[in-house]
């Protein structure tokens, strides 16, 4: 079975491969992604205070999930122009000036709770302001990988988004909810600074973050992004088992149909709680290894198992008894998204040109969000009309008919991105 180092001695000339600096020396990109984390982390933590701070104000839940729904929808559609601003513009300075009117959103937000002049208006349209810029600036950021790293280093440096991400997810929660605790501005003012020191870190790139920006293909349409997916054979059929496996096995529907089957079973607050973080947990785990499988596994064996780990997991769950060994199957789906995860976005910055990446890049990630909803919903309508068995029927047969795709013989025979880039 090749390794990375096999796959780079065969793309890259041994003169010009003692010359590639490795990605943990690699300043642009460090700079980018630690700024990354660090805007995630304000994110997540922000997701959480703001319900809190809505059902402190109003008490209402609904508000609160009226946030969170804005919040995912405004992201989800800015994706796509966000990804034709990518291709068109400086890539660098779109993510300076979206870092930017995030940390003054936050600093007014605070401002505004410290004087106690915050209502349900006020905190959607500052929910929905900030949502934007962050749909702008996630395929902003994916899309300028490619440039400040070598071609052999593109799955290794996909793999680092994982870790970033997951551990964003795990860290942002609990600090945002420490922050409200302490007094409501907090998380606010915290996020404003975050997003400050993020600016300054995007300062410190100095590789360029794209191509040169010429004329022609780059000033097609948004639409461009989701035609080059659909004339793509790899991309074409991992956006359809990817968008499938995400309505099946969408984290927050996930965690969902935890919840109501372990109530259903009487099992305490803590054991919930305990289930859950254990899911979470090999999940971020598993981002750490996300590297050393994409050298060790080939891309089709990693992408099988993924895709037909979903519905045995969805089979798994329905006749499993007790609540823990729910968390640990459902942990065991968690652990394969980061290499997947890693893959796709490897094989979109190897076989997409550098001035059509940002339209694909949203076109991926419209398309991921896009699904998640209709899975969440799903959840809990089935659930209330049958209960956790048609659950998780539900979501072994919706993930098995998205896993189909996987079969074709591109799928099962997939090169390295880095080949994928040398040819």
């Amino acid at each position: 079975m090749a390794s990375e180092e096999d796959v780079t001695s065969r793309t890259t000339p041994r003169t010009e491969k003692n010359t590639i600096t490795p990605l943990s020396r690699n300043r642009s990109f460090q700079a980018l992604w630690i700024s990354r984390f660090l805007a995630g982390t304000g994110k997540e933590s922000t997701e959480v205070a703001y319900p809190l701070l809505i059902l402190a104000i109003t008490g209402s839940a609904t508000y609160a999930g009226t946030a969170g729904a804005a919040q995912f929808v405004a992201a989800m559609l800015m994706s796509v122009p966000g990804g034709m601003l990518a291709d068109r513009f400086d890539r660098r300075k779109i993510l300076i000036w979206c870092d930017a009117s995030r940390a003054v959103l936050a600093a007014v937000f605070a401002a505004l709770v410290i004087t106690d002049r915050t209502n349900i208006v006020v905190i959607l349209a500052l929910v929905i302001a900030s949502s934007v810029c962050l749909g702008i600036g996630q395929p902003v950021a994916l899309a300028g990988i490619k440039q400040l790293v070598h071609p052999s280093q593109l799955s290794s440096a996909t793999a680092h988004n994982q870790i970033r991400f997951f551990a964003t997810t795990v860290v942002g929660p609990p600090i945002g909810g420490s922050l409200f605790a302490m007094t409501r501005a907090l998380p606010f003012i915290a996020d404003a600074v975050v997003h400050t020191v993020s600016l300054v870190l995007l300062l410190c790139i100095k590789k360029p973050m794209q191509a040169a920006l010429g004329s022609g293909r780059r000033w097609q349409g948004m639409g461009e992004g989701f035609r080059i997916i659909a004339r793509q054979p790899i991309l074409r059929s991992m956006m359809i088992w990817i968008t499938g496996c995400n309505m099946a096995f969408v984290h927050t529907g996930a965690f969902l149909a935890i919840i109501a089957t372990a109530q259903s079973r009487g099992a305490s607050a803590s054991l919930i709680g305990l289930t859950l973080s254990l899911a979470g947990i090999m999940g971020l785990l598993s981002a750490f290894l996300a590297a050393p499988m994409l050298k060790r596994l080939r891309p089709s064996t990693i992408i099988l198992t993924a895709a037909w780990w979903a519905p045995t997991a969805g089979i798994l769950l329905a006749v499993t008894p007790g609540v823990l060994p729910l968390g640990i199957i459902l942990g065991c789906h968690f652990a394969l998204v980061p290499a997947t995860n890693a893959l796709l976005f490897g094989y979109v910055a190897a076989l997409v040109p550098d001035e059509l990446q940002g339209r694909v890049i949203g076109a991926v990630l419209f398309l991921g969000l896009m699904a998640q909803p209709i899975g969440i919903l799903g959840v809990g309508v089935i659930f209330d009309l049958g209960g956790p068995t048609w659950v998780y029927g539900t979501v072994a047969l919706v993930a098995a008919v998205a896993a189909l795709p996987t079969l074709s013989r591109h799928m099962r025979t997939l090169p390295r991105p880095e080949q994928a880039a040398a040819k």
